[in-house]
């Protein structure tokens, strides 16, 4: 589980990281910040900024719900991108502060979210496996995709994060 913890923790950390270098893209070439944070690759997909929220919400949910605690509630109102380098803070603190204890028979826990369509009810190991992992990962890439596709100077190393 410890492994798991240290990969959502080191995907947040490369998420700041492609957002420090959208802030010095937007400076150096004196574009408005907010334009870059509301660009989506789709009409129909969610903004920069939004993907970055998700993807904190994926990782500090997995945590708390792995560790059987209850979820803190993070109110989704950044619009800079100095707002969502502290909520990726907030959130990495959010995950390393529970104990590795808090995770004992975390991957037999029943995990159940409720969703649109109803509740939906997994073994903590499929919950971190096939939904939270998967999520997490999903709109980093897509925050990556978003700003490479508008100009920001990015590669795998930027997305995969420091060695």
């Amino acid at each position: 589980m410890q492994d798991a913890i240290a990969a959502m923790t080191r995907q947040l950390s490369a998420l700041r990281g492609l957002l420090q270098k959208a802030e010095d893209h937007c400076a150096a070439r004196r574009i408005d910040p907010s334009v870059l944070l509301g660009c989506r690759l789709f009409p129909d997909m969610y903004p920069l900024s939004r993907q970055v929220q998700i993807a904190c919400d994926h990782a500090k949910g997995a945590a708390h719900r792995l560790a059987g605690r209850e979820v803190p509630s993070v109110p989704d109102v950044e619009t800079t991108f100095a707002e969502l380098r502290d909520r990726i803070d907030r959130t990495a603190t959010l995950v390393r502060e529970l104990p590795a204890e808090a995770y004992e028979g975390a991957e037999t826990r029943t995990v159940t979210l409720k969703m649109r369509t109803g509740e939906v009810t997994f073994t903590g190991r499929d919950y971190l496996w096939k939904f939270a992992l998967p999520n997490l990962y999903f709109h980093a890439a897509t925050a990556y995709n978003i700003l490479r596709h508008n100009g920001v100077e990015l590669g795998k190393r930027d997305f995969l994060g420091a060695s």
